[in-house]
């Protein structure tokens, strides 16, 4: 069974990423900007979590790495953003940076879902 701590922890990242991409969606970029200012410490502490675990023996490589490149592309987005914040736009490496963000995070819930549809 899994830390639900853990999976808390996780969820915090991923709520900050769906948020600033549901406030870009409604015109208000500079939400979404600080949303992922947040989403960074947030999603560091997932990652590092997640490289500790690799590092005592767990199995789990891809998640760990994936949570790596989320990291990255949250502090791209964030770094993009940031001149552009009081312009009201969103340059374009930002918004795919988000989208990105996105992706990866269904990818790991169909892993996630595979894993445990295996384990039955």
């Amino acid at each position: 069974m899994q830390n639900p701590f853990g999976m808390t922890r996780r969820a915090i990242p991923i709520g900050l990423v769906v948020a600033a991409a549901a406030a870009d969606g409604a015109g208000a970029h500079e939400l979404a900007f600080y949303a992922l200012l947040l989403a960074v410490p947030a999603a560091a502490v997932v990652a590092l979590d997640l490289f500790g675990e690799l590092l005592d023996g767990a199995p789990d490589h891809l998640h760990a790495l994936l949570w790596t490149v989320v990291l990255a592309l949250i502090v791209v987005g964030a770094a993009v953003r940031a001149p552009a914040v009081t312009q009201g736009v969103v340059p374009t490496p930002a918004r795919t940076a988000l989208l990105a963000c996105l992706a990866i995070f269904c990818v790991q819930a169909v892993v996630s879902l595979a894993a445990e549809l295996r384990r039955r």
